[in-house]
């Protein structure tokens, strides 16, 4: 199995974007009560990281049959490293306060697309 810096390395060399990203899974341990009282300061830190340029995307995801919401949660970051990128994970205040729960993990990009449709005068954003 190789080694990430070495899968990364390889991925570049044929072409790849390579682009790396971190990506936190979150996941209630706490009373959907507790965790709504958090909400707020939870997202007054992503409204940060954001801001900050550290924050890619974050949003809730259904459970496997796509239908039912139990909390989880995906948060995608911008860090120099997997040490900074859990050190924003661990700093959110569902994490700090018990809350949630999360596995931290890199994330590759090497295909794909993203399209982007702005707008201004209809104040709409559509992404693709």
């Amino acid at each position: 199995m190789p080694l990430w810096n070495d899968y990364k390395a390889e991925a570049k060399a044929r072409g790849a974007l390579a682009h790396e990203l971190y990506v936190v899974q979150s996941t209630p341990v706490a009373s959907p009560e507790d965790v709504r009282a958090i909400l707020p300061e939870h997202l007054a830190y992503q409204a940060e990281q954001e801001a900050a340029g550290r924050l890619f995307l974050a949003g809730p995801m259904s459970d496997e049959t796509g239908e039912q919401m139990k909390g989880v949660g995906l948060i995608i970051y911008r860090a120099d490293s997997l040490e900074d990128a859990r050190a924003l994970a661990e700093n959110d205040p569902m994490h700090t306060k018990g809350a949630r729960a999360f596995t931290l993990r890199r994330w590759l990009i090497n295909e794909g697309s993203l399209s982007l449709s702005v707008q201004l005068s209809k104040q709409h954003v559509a992404l693709d």
